[in-house]
């Protein structure tokens, strides 16, 4: 009888699990932190292959303006976004704290790599948890921001924790994956 009794608790505990908390447990992790103006973002460092200095963009014809161009990396021609002005930022100049982060995202099936503009990169933060909250609502239509997975909390900043795969609209997302299969084949 005490076994299943001890069941019974332990299902309990489960279901009595908050959706803040399962949000926390699943969004908790490292995240490389960066800022565009003066908020911070992060993405899920499994997803961040490399950290490049801001190097010669080839423009390419009929793009969205947020997308600068491709750049050769290695040998290998990939796409680069601007993330300032895919979330509709005031376009500035470069500095010397100016980087690209080279990402992974899922196109049409398979794995893009892709550089992402950013003002400075900040640090490797391990977010636990208990500092995760859900992403406000602002009410119906208000903000498109199903792209911020959560917010995370660091001493007094908050850090809007993205999901590279939903930062690009469907459309958007097939033009970088023909601009990238045209450079690459």
């Amino acid at each position: 009888m005490s076994g299943e009794l001890q069941q019974k608790n332990a299902e309990e505990k489960i279901m009595s699990i908050s959706p803040e908390m399962e949000l926390g447990r699943r969004l908790c992790g490292k995240y490389m932190t960066f800022k565009l103006d003066k908020e911070e973002y992060g993405l899920q460092i499994l997803k961040v292959k490399e950290l490049i200095g801001l190097m010669q963009i080839t423009k390419v014809p009929k793009s969205e303006s947020f997308i600068k161009g491709v750049i050769n990396l290695r040998g290998k021609v990939i796409p680069v976004m601007d993330l300032r002005l895919k979330f509709e930022m005031e376009e500035t100049r470069a500095t010397d704290q100016t980087v690209i982060i080279v990402v992974q995202i899922m196109a049409q099936g398979r794995e893009i790599t892709m550089g992402v503009i950013v003002d400075e990169v900040m640090e490797v933060l391990d977010i636990s948890a208990d500092k995760i909250e859900p992403t406000p609502r602002f009410g119906a239509g208000a903000v498109d921001a199903d792209f911020i997975m959560g917010v995370g909390k660091s001493a007094s900043n908050v850090i809007f924790l993205l999901d590279i795969n939903k930062i690009l609209t469907r459309e958007e997302v097939d033009q970088v994956a023909a601009t990238y299969e045209s450079a690459n084949t």
